[in-house]
């Protein structure tokens, strides 16, 4: 029996692989289990920020793996203080709250919002957005195709358009507590919002006593160019969330809040058996430090700039591309048809790029991405276009 036949055997029925299995993987590279290389433009879905077997990752694993990997919450966790002060420092909130994932920082977001709101339950997200496959935040998610067969779902969320500030106001009512957004959705096809959308929303927040919930789990860690996405507009969110690359691949997922939101959480109201646990966090903190000891960020936004220009080069004589969209590396290109076969032909090229949504390809590759791999993936697209 191979990988295949025993994966298809004994794990649930819940993803469509494509039929490859990775051995092991250096930098930009992944290797299957024959010694093929691959060209990764997707990390994990932006997860592997740092590439693969990265020594700052595999390090500090090794290293605290031989001290401690978990405690519990019931304790002080040296690690977590260490890389909670690092996202305070690095950003405009107070206080962190540690868990898995990001579908639970969310879940931790949402939980926060409706402490604090007191009687005020109901939050608006917006059309498109994608916030995780739990069963209340698939509710949060403004896409009903990953909410059927799940219902009756968790009530208390309103769904606006994206970047439409009439359609905001018309759904906007007197119990409202938060509004949650992507700066840049993901999943929903790289749609960044619009400058003026978000002060006017930032704005009708502040006056009104609602919070303004940030997304950040794809766009956060340096992906844009910036650390956290709001750092490109005026605005400061009151809660943000984090996962994905925040330990560069080990599992791990942030809330983060302002003090005065924050202090609504008391001992007893959220928890998380793992989160926080001293190997994750430490692993954290090590690549933050090095996001901004080594230039990351000055990186990301040298080759975003360069890549987004060659696919306009690209756009110019491709009548099939419709739009370049995204900033820094968080990139997608929407094409006039169906994107699945050009994903296939990619893998069958030892390329790997993703999809968002049924026509944009999406691209998001480890920030140590260098312009010789984008000339790659380039000439792959000029070919299959």
């Amino acid at each position: 029996m191979d990988v295949f036949e025993q994966s298809d055997k004994y794990t649930a029925n819940t993803y469509k692989r494509a039929k490859v299995c990775f051995d092991h993987g250096k930098g930009i590279y992944l290797y299957d289990n024959n010694g093929n290389a691959y060209l990764d433009f997707l990390a994990g879905i932006a997860v592997n920020i740092l590439g693969h077997s990265h020594d700052i990752v595999v390090n500090a694993i090794c290293e605290q793996a031989k001290k401690l990997i978990h405690v519990s919450n019931l304790y002080y966790i040296k690690e977590q203080a260490e890389a909670a002060q690092l996202l305070v420092e690095h950003s405009c909130a107070d206080k962190v709250f540690f868990c898995n994932s990001g579908a639970e920082a969310n879940e931790a977001a949402i939980k926060l919002a409706r402490l604090y709101g007191k009687s005020k339950k109901t939050i608006l997200t917006f059309e498109h957005s994608f916030h995780g496959r739990t069963i209340t935040t698939l509710a949060a998610t403004g896409q009903k195709k990953y909410q059927e067969g799940f219902e009756p779902i968790t009530q208390g969320f309103v769904y606006a358009k994206f970047n439409d500030i009439d359609d905001f106001y018309s759904k906007m009512n007197p119990d409202v507590c938060a509004v949650m957004i992507e700066f840049i959705q993901g999943e929903g096809g790289i749609n960044q919002a619009d400058a003026q959308f978000i002060k006017e929303i930032t704005d009708y927040c502040q006056k009104n006593d609602i919070l303004l919930i940030d997304d950040e789990i794809q766009t956060g860690m340096g992906r844009t160019s910036k650390f956290f996405a709001y750092e490109m507009y005026d605005c400061k969110p009151d809660i943000i969330t984090l996962a994905k690359g925040l330990a560069a691949g080990v599992p791990i997922g942030a809330m983060l809040a302002k003090d005065y939101v924050a202090s609504a959480f008391t001992p007893g109201s959220h928890g998380s058996t793992f989160g926080g646990n001293p190997l994750a966090t430490k692993v954290s903190s090590e690549v933050i430090n090095f996001i901004f000891n080594n230039n990351i960020l000055s990186h990301v936004k040298e080759t975003g700039e360069y890549f987004i220009n060659q696919l306009l080069h690209l756009k110019e004589k491709k009548a099939s591309i419709k739009s370049v969209k995204g900033i820094g590396l968080i990139v997608g290109i929407s094409i006039d048809k169906p994107c699945e076969e050009i994903v296939e032909k990619a893998l069958e090229n030892k390329i790997l790029i993703g999809k968002a949504g049924n026509d944009t390809l999406r691209f998001e590759p480890p920030l140590i991405v260098e312009k010789e791999h984008i000339d790659r993936l380039i000439e792959f697209l000029d070919s299959a276009l």
